[in-house]
């Protein structure tokens, strides 16, 4: 076998299926009884609802590429239009967040001083070179404190759900490092990356600076299925990895597969799964290794579903909302799953998919599903407004669902890296390393496949 991919999440499934879409014999060994990892789809009593990821955004060329390659370009659905509207709960209620500078220096998603202080953004100054800082401390030098405690903290809850004070800028949000380094101010630097885009563009046309946020008619699964269906026989589950052993040009994997034990040797193995499992693999190979990988640490979090009848409450407005920690709720936010696709639901009912738990409020995720259901409806009482009871719930947990790029990432990316080229044909990929998106990983996979098919095509 040319390629062993361990773990058939998402990313295991892409490169898998770019290795062999690219000529190259691949196997993909899954412990659990399905592929898609935590990108899963289920219909349950009229509604659509995802376990893990929700959409995507559709401006990442390898995602679309993958779609074509599946014939899914058919399949993508966009929002709602209405989804472009978002809100935070600040200061005791739902506010609009602003779509446009003139319109937030008018909004009152922040006190007029704190708004101002953003303004004052245009004479903000670089951190030093080299500084691997803190979300928090980016935010406060460009932004200030409040914007940084309520807009900042809110839009890293909604992709990382972690703690603002942690979290690494560089490793999590690198366009905005970048504008800093090339302009100094990131008002500055958006002014001019638009006024390029708008240059390089027909007369008339419009700068698009993001995507479309983006699902399948079916939701995610359709692109799990997809990729299951185009490897076929080659996707095994229930097979679990046991050992890892470097032989004679390649590497040999002890599998245990449906109760029954073998070894597969391959020229190269990805290790395509969890960093904590990566790292159980690895510790009888490469302690030290083992150990940096280990040191990436998971935010839990859980996905709850709350769906009402047609007519027992308005259709909520927008996409959803976000809330900052310094509000002190249990709820991290809600999507306004109906709203932004209505595919989802049957008969104009209504569906919130809420977020619970996240770095700072872990020991929430360890409630029962009843628990969290019950907690999850509370805190939208509370906070849109909502008296109907739900005829519908659902429930997810991820004890360790959201992996944190904190401060340190990169430098121990750097030595996960330089210790890799220790073992030649020794892979690491998924979303705890470089990209923790559905794009990220799809593009991250694609480079890896070509990589490892190049290669493969010039050992032959």
């Amino acid at each position: 076998m040319n390629v062993a991919v361990v773990g058939g999440g998402i990313s295991g499934l892409a490169i898998a299926h770019g290795l062999r879409s690219r000529g190259t014999a691949a196997v993909l060994l899954e412990t659990s009884a399905r592929l898609g990892g935590a990108v899963g789809t289920h219909a349950r009593a009229g509604y659509l609802v995802e376990q893990g990821p929700n959409s995507f955004l559709d401006r990442e060329p390898a995602t679309r590429e993958l779609a074509a390659a599946l014939n899914l370009e058919g399949r993508i659905r966009v929002a709602d239009p209405s989804a472009k509207r978002r809100y935070v709960y600040t200061r005791g209620r739902l506010r609009s967040v602003p779509a446009s500078p003139p319109a937030f220096l008018a909004s009152d998603i922040l006190p007029l001083g704190a708004r101002l202080r953003v303004a004052g953004e245009l004479f903000s100054r670089r951190a030093p070179e080299g500084t691997d800082e803190s979300l928090a401390a980016f935010g406060r030098r460009h932004l200030g404190r409040a914007a940084t405690r309520v807009l900042l903290d809110a839009v890293q809850t909604g992709i990382y759900a972690g703690d603002v004070e942690q979290l690494s800028v560089e490793a999590t949000f690198p366009m905005l490092v970048k504008l800093e380094r090339e302009h100094r101010s990131l008002i500055l630097g958006a002014i001019r990356a638009q006024k390029a885009q708008r240059k390089a563009l027909p007369a008339g046309d419009a700068p698009k600076l993001s995507g479309a946020l983006s699902t399948f008619d079916g939701g995610l699964q359709v692109l799990i299925d997809a990729l299951a269906a185009s490897l076929g026989d080659t996707a095994h589950v229930s097979a679990r990895v046991e050992g890892l052993t470097r032989v004679d040009g390649g590497w040999k994997l002890a599998v245990e597969e449906h109760g029954r034990r073998a070894e597969l040797t391959a020229n190269h193995v990805v290790l395509a799964v969890p960093a904590f499992v990566a790292a159980q693999l690895l510790r009888p190979l490469d302690d030290a290794l083992a150990e940096q990988v280990s040191r990436i640490e998971y935010a839990p979090i859980a996905v709850v579903h709350l769906g009402f009848d047609a007519g027992a409450l308005p259709a909520p407005d927008g996409f959803g909302f976000l809330v900052p920690f310094e509000e002190k709720r249990r709820l991290l936010g809600a999507i306004h799953a109906s709203t932004t696709f209505p595919f989802r639901v049957e008969g104009g009912r209504v569906l919130y998919t809420c977020m619970v738990g996240g770095a700072r409020q872990p020991d929430l995720v360890k409630r029962d599903e009843a628990a969290l259901a019950a907690l999850a409806l509370e805190e939208l009482q509370a906070l849109t407004g909502v008296t109907a009871r739900p005829t519908f719930t659902e429930v997810f947990r991820w004890p360790r669902g959201i992996p944190q790029y904190n401060v340190g990432h990169l430098a121990r990316m750097a030595g996960i890296d330089a210790a890799l080229q220790r073992w030649p044909g020794l892979h690491l990929a998924g979303n705890a390393y470089k990209g923790i998106g559905l794009n990220d990983c799809i593009r991250n996979a694609a480079r890896l496949a070509t990589a490892l098919a190049d290669e493969e095509s010039v050992r032959k």
